[in-house]
């Protein structure tokens, strides 16, 4: 379970610099250069990805079921991956409608996924994973939309249409991404385990 939780620290800690760290964050970019500073940025982001990876596995081998969550709940967990991908998708795809209204697609996506994933698993390792990212991703989006109030981001009408070939894009390559995770045995594959048991 330490092991859960240093990776936590380590891979959102570092990945909070930005939101809760601002000054920090700056007088190092200044001091390394921002190269260096990049480097050193995505290091600690491996590292402590791969712990918490470690962590988690360790952790799901203790015997501490906090509770069995009904059958019913995996099929609304797969239908909630849905959107999540789709948001996730989104921030990456240049010029699509989905970002420039939501302004932060890839929070949103992990607040779902977040969310969803809880809601189909009772383990403590679990509690531990995805309610601290999901408790996260709400501070991360709540700061972010602060600052796009603060800076008038969003107050002016976006040039991008909501629907369009980036939107689009996003939506046909999420709704993929999710059927092969969900249905085509891409959860399976990766993560060792099947969305619907």
């Amino acid at each position: 379970m330490t092991q859960l939780l240093l990776g936590l620290l380590l891979f959102l800690g570092i990945h909070s610099m930005r939101v809760f760290m601002p000054g920090l964050r700056m007088r190092l970019m200044t001091a390394w250069g921002t190269l260096p500073f990049k480097g050193v940025y995505s290091v600690i982001s491996l590292v402590g990805l791969w712990v918490l990876i470690q962590g988690y596995a360790a952790a799901k081998t203790l015997p501490y079921e906090l509770w069995s969550p009904p059958f019913f709940l995996r099929h609304l967990s797969v239908l909630l991956m849905w959107p999540a991908t789709v948001l996730v998708i989104a921030a990456y795809v240049p010029g699509n409608g989905i970002r420039a209204k939501l302004r932060h697609p890839m929070t949103l996506g992990i607040k779902i996924w977040a969310l969803a994933h809880l809601l189909c698993n009772g383990h403590i390792a679990d509690v531990l994973l995805f309610g601290t990212l999901l408790i996260w991703a709400v501070l991360i989006y709540r700061n972010a939309r602060r600052e796009d109030r603060s800076n008038m981001v969003g107050v002016m009408r976006s040039t991008n249409p909501l629907v369009n070939l980036g939107t689009l894009i996003a939506l046909l390559a999420g709704t993929g991404v999710w059927l092969w995770l969900a249905l085509g045995g891409g959860h399976l594959a990766l993560i060792g385990v099947s969305p619907m048991g």
